[in-house]
Order: structure tokens, then C-alpha cells, then sequence
């Protein structure tokens, strides 16, 4: 009797190999793992977009509400010198929906200290619409300078939506009126509303002391400390 070599059998085994059925579902496991790690990748990397975007527009919104607080908490209450037609304010201060122009005092910090002439408005810059502060020293004038040729400073991009409203103390009840029509006194306060178009910013309302229209503001610049 003739007898197989047992090296034979295990041979014929190690030479065995994955079928391809066995193939198939491998590489379809390995597929359904490849796509959940790139849908993972993929949400990732929205997210951290969006964080991005909500701290930049945290500091966008920051820095803006910071200069505006520092420029407008400071009007003054100087009177206009141009003749006035019946009914209209005799304050260099003109409060409107969108758009609103003052004197006030320009903190050194800035780099430009002392009194200017400020518009704070929504213009159209370049196709989009903005917050747009345009500032010019005070030169002693009764009267807003050109604002057209006073240079733009951005200070909030892609705005969608902006309205001022102004307080009236003089209302038995608080009032919020969109255009300041009183001729005998200034608004305490201005409420801000802005909306861009990563969404809707906090409303702010900015309390405006008024300085005494006889005190003489600083011309021109200024590098130390008011």
C-alpha cells in the first residue's frame, strides 16, 4: 500500500487563497469605512468653518461696536451757523433711519484725536452693501462737510439690513423714534440694529453724553491721552 506524503496535504492548503466572493465583500467594507471617514472629514471641516466664521464675526462685531461706543457716547451740542429754515434743528446732528452725522471727540488712541465732524451710514461699496464711518477734522465750521468727499473707513462688510433708532427722555413712556425731529435737545441714546449676511447682530444702543457747545475740542491730531 502506497501512502501520500502528509507534506503533500498541508501544501495543498497553504496554496489555498480568498475566493471572490470573499474579495468582494472585503472591498465593500472597506468602501462603507473610506466613505464614513470622508463624511467625517467632511463635517469636520464645516465645522471648524463655522467657528471660524462666528469668531470673526464675534471680533468684526467687537471692534465695531467699540469705535462706535468711543465716537458717539461723545456729541457735542454745538448749533449750527448757517441760517435755519422754521422747524428744522439748530444742532450740528442730524439723525435719520439709515444714516447719522455728528461732532464729536475722535479718541487719541485712534491716532487722530480731538473733534471731528462723523457720518455713520449703510453705503454701497464696490457692489456691496456696508457700515461705513466717514470722519473729517473739525475746522471750526457751523456746517457737515461734503460727506462725498470725506474718505470711507469699512467698518461692517456684507450688510443686508442696518436702522438707527433714537430715545426720546421727553416721552412720559420710552420711546424709540427712526428719525431724530426734535429741535430743542439731542437724543440720550441711539439704537444700532445690524444684519449681515452670516445672520443677525446683537442689537446695541449707545448712551450719548453730550459735551457743552461752548467747549473747545482739540483741532487737528493728537498722539497722547485726552
Amino acid at each position: 500500500m502506497i501512502r501520500r506524503p502528509e507534506h503533500t496535504v498541508c501544501a495543498g492548503v497553504l496554496r489555498r487563497g480568498f475566493t471572490l466572493v470573499e474579495l468582494l465583500v472585503v472591498m465593500a467594507l472597506l468602501s462603507l469605512l473610506m466613505l464614513g471617514l470622508v463624511s467625517a472629514l467632511r463635517t469636520m471641516a464645516q465645522t471648524e468653518e463655522r467657528i471660524d466664521g462666528r469668531l470673526a464675526q464675534a471680533d468684526e462685531f467687537r471692534v465695531a461696536t467699540t469705535f462706535v461706543h468711543d465716537i458717539l457716547g461723545r456729541i457735542s451740542a454745538r448749533q449750527q451757523s448757517q441760517s435755519l429754515q422754521q422747524g428744522s434743528s439748530p444742532f450740528l446732528f442730524d439723525g435719520q433711519a439709515d444714516a447719522i452725522a455728528w461732532v464729536g471727540i475722535m479718541p487719541a488712541r485712534h491716532g487722530a484725536g480731538g473733534r471731528h465732524f462723523f457720518r455713520l451710514g449703510l453705503e454701497n461699496l464696490q457692489g456691496d452693501a456696508a457700515l461705513v464711518i466717514r470722519f473729517a477734522p473739525w475746522d471750526d465750521s457751523g456746517a457737515f462737510p461734503d460727506w462725498a468727499q470725506v474718505p470711507a473707513r469699512v467698518l461692517v462688510k456684507g450688510v443686508t439690513a442696518f436702522a438707527l433708532s433714537y430715545e426720546d427722555l421727553a416721552a412720559e413712556r420710552e420711546t424709540w423714534t427712526p428719525t431724530w425731529q426734535r429741535t430743542d435737545a439731542l437724543p440720550a441714546h441711539v439704537r444700532l440694529a445690524v444684519q449681515t449676511h452670516s445672520g443677525e447682530w446683537p442689537l446695541w444702543i449707545v448712551a450719548t453724553r453730550q459735551m457743552d457747545a461752548g467747549a473747545r475740542g482739540r483741532g487737528g491730531y493728537s498722539l497722547g491721552p485726552e
